[in-house]
């Protein structure tokens, strides 16, 4: 019997399911240094949980509207691409403390969990191998920011992880990430559950400030907001 009021989590990664120890911004802000740019703290911030893509080009982006032509992001997309698999062979990122517990609980009590991503595709395979989180052995699925036609805060992704899960009733989806991207994409895609995790890049003033249902101290608290009892409540 399903006992979890949860039909779909749809779980962002860095910072959310994955300690990658914020390294991902550090990247973007070199890269967009050595591209010429001079991106400010509070620049780099706005960008936290967009697709790496789109975050790229709008830092190189001059204040007359002037970015980089296409042949040129792509060398940018691929010197980030580059450093940042350099930086995580170097410091390879670990599943945060208690997160594959936590999906393990959803899925047990048929909750589909796909994750969601500002990574692309070549990025995220190579993360989830170092996890040993390939096929589907501890998710149902993942999407990336760079195969849908716009990333966060639109909800294109969390419509492709209903799509790819085959659920329906967003009022029994559920979005969680650290940033206020992912609550504002939860709240456009109108998901029941829009969750703002507090073990990555966001603050608990900076997401509480956004439109949520829910904030948690971790994805290690999920299964009991889905009202699926501790292991503990059942014996």
């Amino acid at each position: 019997m399903n006992q979890s009021t949860v039909d779909l989590a749809v779980l962002d990664i860095a910072g959310t399911t994955v300690d990658e120890g914020l390294r991902v911004y550090q990247v973007l802000a070199e890269t967009v240094r050595a591209h010429g740019g001079a991106p400010s703290d509070a620049d780099l911030n706005r960008w936290h949980g967009s697709a790496k893509h789109e975050a790229l080009k709008a830092l190189l982006t001059d204040p007359a509207g002037h970015g980089p032509e296409p042949d040129r992001l792509a060398a940018v997309v691929d010197d980030f691409r580059a450093r940042l698999k350099a930086v995580y062979a170097a410091h390879p990122p670990v599943p945060l403390p208690g997160v594959v517990e936590a999906i393990g609980r959803l899925r047990r009590a048929a909750t589909k969990v796909v994750l969601n991503t500002g990574f692309d595709r070549e990025i995220v395979t190579m993360l989830l191998a170092a996890l040993g989180w390939e096929g589907d052995a501890v998710v149902d699925g993942v999407v990336c920011g760079s195969e849908v036609r716009q990333g966060r805060p639109a909800p294109f992704m969390i419509f492709r992880a209903m799509e790819l899960a085959g659920v329906t009733a967003r009022s029994r989806v559920l979005v969680a990430g650290d940033t206020p991207r992912d609550l504002q994409a939860g709240v456009n895609a109108g998901a029941g559950y829009v969750v703002g995790v507090l073990s990555g890049a966001g603050t608990v003033e900076e997401l509480g400030a956004e439109t949520h249902t829910h904030l948690l101290p971790s994805v290690a608290d999920i299964p009991r907001l889905a009202g699926i009892p501790d292991l503990q409540e059942t014996r």
